[in-house]
């Protein structure tokens, strides 16, 4: 197993599920960073502006502007800035969705929420090939707490990743939660944890 062939297996497995479950997965998603963000309390969280096959926080980020500072991702060449999450979104030149463009200079965010194709048994990321979240992370002065999501679970025991490949802290699915040798469900007991193996 190579880092092309595991893409392009979770990729099908990805563009394969249902529209239909996309709100309700999308939600026990968006329910468990919210559980997250209740033990962490970050000041400031980075949060992508999804594409089809990705989960949709909107409605959690418009519930959270409130509560501490949205960014979100605003590409620029090979990598991307952070800037504050605003009104209109306009598409990029990805068809990705973007807020306005902002002179301001972000450095520091406290949890990064990223999307992820898979993830390999490092607990790195598998992402579209592109390395942009991988340019961007090198640039930050500390490191923030990493949150990888996805709608359906896409691991591998193998390292298929390289060594600047972003580590998550926490990976959430529909049906679980996985940080540092333990994880939790996500469909039953929200915010209680319970031991068990990595993966």
């Amino acid at each position: 197993m190579d880092k092309k062939s595991f893409r392009k297996s979770c990729l099908g497995d990805l563009k394969r599920i249902s529209h239909k479950k996309f709100y309700i997965e999308d939600k026990l998603i968006a329910r468990s960073i919210e559980c997250l963000v209740k033990e962490k309390k970050p000041k400031s969280i980075l949060v992508y502006l999804p594409m089809k096959i990705e989960v949709d926080l909107k409605n959690m980020m418009n519930d959270y502007r409130s509560k501490c500072k949205i960014f979100v991702p605003f590409i620029v060449k090979e990598s991307f800035k952070m800037i504050k999450y605003r009104l209109p979104l306009t598409r990029n030149m990805y068809g990705i969705y973007e807020s306005p463009k902002s002179h301001m200079k972000i450095k520091d965010v406290d949890m990064i929420i990223v999307p992820v194709v898979g993830v390999d048994g490092d607990c790195k990321r598998v992402g579209f090939g592109k390395g942009m979240y991988d340019r961007f992370f090198e640039k930050l002065i500390k490191k923030p707490t990493v949150v990888f999501v996805q709608r359906k679970k896409c691991v591998t025991k193998d390292i298929v990743t390289d060594s600047y490949d972003i580590e998550a802290d926490f990976y959430i699915t529909p049906k679980e939660t996985i940080f540092r040798g333990r994880k939790y469900d996500n469909r039953n007991n929200h915010c209680s944890w319970r031991s068990t193996s990595r993966w």
